[in-house]
């Protein structure tokens, strides 16, 4: 039987991703869920017949917008840079309750839960092959280095893309050197520092 059209399972959603962050998928209550969202343990139950299936549409809500982005910003017939700069340009926007599900995504990979091995194999199937064609056809465009290997390359751009967004939102301006780059100045930043390195470039000689 279809669910009828209200918006409960939404507002189940936003408490659960709360208390998930607050207190871990195995130690928040489904009581104080329910509580927060209006609603009985029953109707969570109802929509979400497991606390794992709560937490996995918890996770799939963010995500789902993400991967849609970036299935566009990753287009194969774009140049290779300028999908480099639109992918790291979206994680650079990222909305304040997408960076609580990517903090959830990152405590269950701390805890080397069943939930993460599930969540891996769904990213498998979503962003990484995405992010993955653009290396490959960097190297064979001469754009990236075609002697590194690609997974060295897929954790380079991983390192580079998410997390710096994430510690420059968290610190602010409270950086010991003034006028660091922030948003979408950062991800440009970033992608040069992804195709060029840190160390200088050396001039041609002559």
């Amino acid at each position: 039987m279809a669910r009828p059209r209200t918006d409960i399972a939404p507002r189940i959603l936003v408490a659960a991703r709360r208390h998930f962050r607050r207190s871990g998928v195995d130690g928040a209550a489904l009581r104080a869920i329910a509580r927060d969202a209006g609603t009985s343990i029953g109707m969570i139950y109802y929509y979400f017949p497991t606390k794992d299936d709560l937490f996995f549409a918890v996770v799939e809500e963010a995500y789902a917008k993400i991967l849609a982005d970036l299935e566009q910003a990753l287009l194969p017939e774009l140049p290779v840079t300028d999908r480099l700069h639109r992918l790291f340009e979206r994680f650079a926007a990222l909305r304040d309750e997408e960076i609580e599900v990517l903090r959830l995504v990152a405590q269950e990979g701390l805890m080397s839960s069943p939930r993460f091995e599930r969540l891996v194999t769904r990213f498998l199937g979503g962003h990484i092959p995405l992010i993955l064609r653009t290396l490959l056809d960097g190297t064979r465009e001469g754009v990236l280095d075609g002697s590194r290997h690609p997974i060295v390359l897929l954790l380079a751009t991983a390192g580079l893309v998410g997390p710096p967004q994430l510690i420059r939102r968290a610190v602010g301006e409270r950086f010991p050197l003034p006028g660091a780059p922030s948003g979408k100045a950062l991800a440009h930043e970033l992608v040069q520092v992804l195709l060029h390195g840190i160390a200088p470039r050396v001039a041609p000689s002559g």
